[in-house]
């Protein structure tokens, strides 16, 4: 692929970036440089090794639903200064 000031400003254009004279000299050569590595790991010999899709085993660690007792609307309230008429009293909304 060739790689040029013309492609730079043309998918500069498509992106809707606005790029200086200086910052295109700039990004010549370093998405070159990306390319070329990118070209490297496609050399790299893989063809016998097997994909990982997953590197770590994924396990389901979530508790079985048990029905418990729940507690009594007094127990609830027990420890809270902030009730009224058997419920929690909270703050106004507005």
């Amino acid at each position: 692929m060739k790689l040029d000031k013309e492609l730079i400003e043309k998918v500069a254009k498509n992106a809707r970036l606005k790029l200086t004279e200086k910052e295109i000299k700039n990004l010549v050569p370093e998405i070159k440089e990306i390319l070329d590595l990118f070209s490297a790991m496609d050399k790299a010999p893989v063809s016998k090794l097997q994909p990982s899709f997953q590197p770590l085993e994924i396990k389901n660690v979530t508790r079985e639903d048990e029905a418990k007792d729940c507690l009594s609307q007094k127990e609830a309230l027990q420890n809270t200064k902030h009730k009224q008429d058997g419920y929690f009293k909270g703050p106004r909304a507005i």
